[in-house]
């Protein structure tokens, strides 16, 4: 028997995260409590789940991040465990210490653990103890000429990043050694507004970098195992697009020794249940510790496919106080695995978001094809969160298959009303450098024509434009300012873009 068997689960998320858990507690007999911020009354996992509570405000800052709030809403449910699913408060420390104080079951691994792993520079220390091997770089520096100095020392391109940053906020590559200082400030200042924290160091920039992760599960009886790896290599502005499993740059030689790094890495910090160590390699093969994500990844059903596992199920199941029910040696890849992140966002704009009302919509299915997705026909994909609309997911025997039923899939996605991704992404399936299996981080920016990086001064329009939207909510603006076809802006957020930027 287990030592907290769980019976009621509050899932402290949104969305297509949301979704997905509720799922799998159905599946183990687990009811689910759902929560919602006002533009997620409507929500699919609001519908999904048994009971649903509100929370009350627009933005998560006055919602899914407020976490008296949270806790409330789980006393009043009779809620015994909380799943705090990705992002909002899932690497939270100060969370998991609330969720214990109130008597709860946390689905996740211990604070210590959040706060080891969770600042980078911290975490850099802890693995360089544990000899795993990290990228060259510094501690959290003072200022500008300080990077500038370090820059110097080990030699550029430099990356300039945020200590507890996360998602390619606050981070920046340099190649001009007059060029540190500005972007230390600038990486300063982002940091500051998205994680309330302006500490910054300067770490070495690897040629041709393939960014790997490797999927770990740890129980709270000492065991610890890795579930391969996911190629994630395939980003825009540092946030993952396409991901696969298992990655076609390992060889099994390279595979069994990262592996079994990432489950040293766990026991450094005594991880308990999942957590994603992540690596990048270069072109020599050698791989250097970046990160680990002690949580649940967005990019978890490419693991799910080629292992036949259930993550979210083996977290319940840990955090009750089961043992892990296999060892090693009894785990192994089956065929390939690639997921698609389709977002509301337009490429051609500098993959700016491009929120607005699914009109229509229309979802692939056929043998072995998956859709995550938190909305259904009539979802508002609003700016005050995530523009992602769903992840696509297909299993092959081998690479070419995957490649091949994912390409077919994405054919058959239909989205009326918001610009999305989804052209982009079968134009990266259908690039000879990608089937080749050939690509690092730079690819997107390399070789796919026309998918441009944001200008600063535009990214800052299309902020305000997303906040003007979530304040003008009357119909007279809507009419005003919503298109009535993808063709023609692909939202109110990108439509308020283009006016402002034409007066710029």
């Amino acid at each position: 028997m287990p030592d907290s068997p769980i019976r009621r689960v509050l899932i402290a998320n949104r969305g297509e995260i949301a979704v997905r858990v509720i799922r799998s507690c159905r599946e183990l007999g687990i009811e689910t409590v759902a929560i919602y911020s006002d533009p997620d009354r409507e929500s699919l996992h609001v519908r999904l789940a048994d009971q649903a509570y509100a929370l009350g405000g627009e933005t998560s800052a006055e919602s899914y991040l407020v976490s008296e709030k949270v806790l409330a809403a789980a006393k009043a449910a009779g809620a015994d465990a909380i799943h705090p699913g990705y992002g909002f408060l899932s690497e939270n420390p100060d969370f998991v210490r609330a969720v214990d104080a109130a008597g709860l079951t946390f689905i996740g691994p211990r604070p210590l653990a959040m706060e080891q792993m969770g600042e980078k520079t911290r975490a850099r220390s802890v693995m360089q103890e544990a000899d795993v091997p990290v990228v060259p770089g510094s501690e959290a520096l003072a200022d500008g000429a300080q990077a500038a100095a370090f820059a110097a020392d080990i030699g550029l391109p430099v990356m300039v990043k945020a200590a507890a940053g996360g998602g390619g906020k606050g981070m920046r590559r340099v190649d001009d050694p007059s060029a540190v200082a500005k972007a230390f400030d600038a990486a300063r200042s982002e940091a500051k507004k998205s994680f309330g924290d302006d500490r910054v160091y300067v770490e070495k920039f690897l040629q041709r970098p393939r960014h790997i992760e490797v999927q770990i599960l740890a129980d709270t009886h000492g065991n610890c195992v890795h579930l391969f790896e996911r190629e994630c290599s395939i980003q825009r502005r540092h946030q993952k697009v396409i991901e696969e499993a298992p990655s076609p740059f390992l060889d099994e030689a390279l595979r069994a020794q990262m592996g079994a790094v990432a489950v040293q890495a766990a026991k450094a910090v005594d991880y308990i249940g999942a957590g994603t160590v992540e690596f990048l390699c270069d072109a020599e093969r050698n791989f250097y510790f970046l990160e680990m994500n002690t949580r649940l990844q967005v990019e978890h059903p490419v693991t799910e496919w080629i292992t036949g596992l259930d993550l979210v199920a083996l977290q319940i199941r840990i955090a009750e106080g089961h043992p892990l029910p296999f060892k090693q040696e009894d785990l192994a890849i089956s065929g390939h695995a690639i997921e698609a992140r389709i977002y509301a966002e337009d490429p051609q704009s500098g993959f700016l978001p491009a929120p607005g009302k699914i009109e229509h919509l229309h979802v692939p299915a056929g043998p072995y094809v998956r859709d995550d997705s938190g909305v259904v026909f009539g979802s508002e994909v609003t700016p005050l969160y995530d523009p992602m609309i769903s992840k696509l997911s297909v299993w092959g025997q081998d690479r070419a298959q995957a490649i091949a039923r994912l390409d077919r899939a994405l054919g058959e996605y239909k989205v009326i009303g918001v610009t999305t991704n989804i052209s982009f992404l079968r134009r990266v399936l259908a690039e000879p450098t990608f089937q080749s299996g050939d690509f690092d981080t730079g690819f997107i920016g390399n070789v796919i024509q026309g998918a441009s990086e944001p200008d600063e001064k535009y990214e800052t329009i299309a902020m305000l434009a997303a906040v003007m939207d979530a304040f003008e909510r009357d119909e007279a603006a809507e009419a005003a300012f919503k298109p009535q076809s993808s063709a023609q802006g692909g939202g109110q957020a990108w439509r308020r873009y283009q006016l402002l930027g034409g007066r710029s």
